[in-house]
């Protein structure tokens, strides 16, 4: 109790640097979300036979809006679930009084305007696609106003929330297509369908819980489906992305290699998850996790980031 009273009296730079390592580690998101935007932005030039990328400040644009706005996400979810973690999960930063939904709420305005001034200076046009991500968040904070249903509806709710992963994804292909005044390729529906699914690996894997993590309130596949069923889930959610992953690479004729890759990378993703079924421990839970990430960049480089790397240099 000495120690939360402690850290609560420091500064706001200093417990934010706490807060975001606990829920949001810049580093983690950085890597991701530039592999991630370089990726859509690539394929998106792939589709169109363009050899170039786009100008260097254009790109570092591209990732500080995907970066800002995946975390006005988690700020988002910090205001949507404050009843449930103060009920729940006192341990969080919220409920424990690190940070104060009053201080995110700024936090979270700043942000929003940073964005915004970024934006208009260095390429104002993109911020007709920003402001169509933006409208879906607001009616992502709002469930929709479809609160109830969604609850009863978990599928839909799901599904209506990882919606977000490939709106995302069509915001930083428009740094092609869209500001090279260009049709989006039909090959780019793939690759959404691919980031929608890979959204929901990453969902899934990290709400695959050992028995001794299961928390009341708080919601995990394992609990919800059973261990088996929830894991299977996974690799069926894996094995979608992968065939997706292959139909998007024969569409721009990736090399051989590229499915060697991703083969390679399926039958290794099911290795922690076979593991977690003979002994759902906390440890092999945490694979399933590590492996969704590791299947995330894999997945991104080998459909975007390589190639696109490879004609650079």
């Amino acid at each position: 109790m000495q120690k939360i009273k402690n850290e609560n009296t420091r500064s706001l730079f200093s417990r934010m640097l706490t807060y975001q390592k606990e829920r949001f580690p810049l580093v983690v998101y950085v890597v991701i979300i530039s592999v991630f935007s370089f990726s859509a932005i690539s394929y998106s030039l792939l589709c169109r036979g363009v050899n170039n990328f786009i100008p260097l400040e254009s790109f570092v644009l591209c990732v500080t809006n995907a970066l800002i706005l995946f975390f006005l996400l988690r700020v988002s979810d910090e205001f949507k679930d404050k009843e449930d973690d103060a009920l729940f999960r006192s341990y969080l930063p919220v409920p424990r009084g690190l940070v104060s939904l009053s201080e995110l709420r700024w936090i979270g305005f700043t942000a929003v305007l940073v964005q915004l001034s970024l934006t208009s200076y260095i390429e104002p046009r993109i911020l007709w696609l920003l402001l169509i991500v933006y409208a879906y968040m607001f009616l992502m904070y709002h469930e929709f106003f479809a609160k109830r249903w969604l609850k009863k509806n978990q599928f839909w709710y799901v599904v209506s929330h990882m919606m977000i992963i490939p709106l995302v994804d069509v915001f930083a292909s428009g740094f092609d297509w869209f500001l090279a005044h260009k049709p989006a390729s039909v090959g780019l529906l793939l690759f959404f369908g691919v980031s929608f699914l890979n959204g929901l690996t990453l969902e899934i894997g990290r709400k695959i819980k050992s028995p001794e993590k299961e928390e009341n309130g708080v919601l995990s596949y394992t609990f919800q489906l059973g261990t088996y069923r929830a894991v299977y889930l996974w690799m069926v959610v894996i094995l979608s992305t992968f065939l997706g992953a292959i139909a998007a690479c024969y569409f721009v004729g990736h090399s051989i290699f590229s499915y060697a890759v991703l083969t390679f990378c399926l039958l290794a993703s099911w290795v922690p998850a076979i593991l977690f079924i003979q002994n759902p421990s906390t440890k092999r839970a945490k694979g399933i996790e590590y492996m969704s990430s590791l299947w995330t960049l894999t997945l991104y480089l080998t459909l975007g980031g390589a190639p696109m790397l490879r004609q650079l240099f």
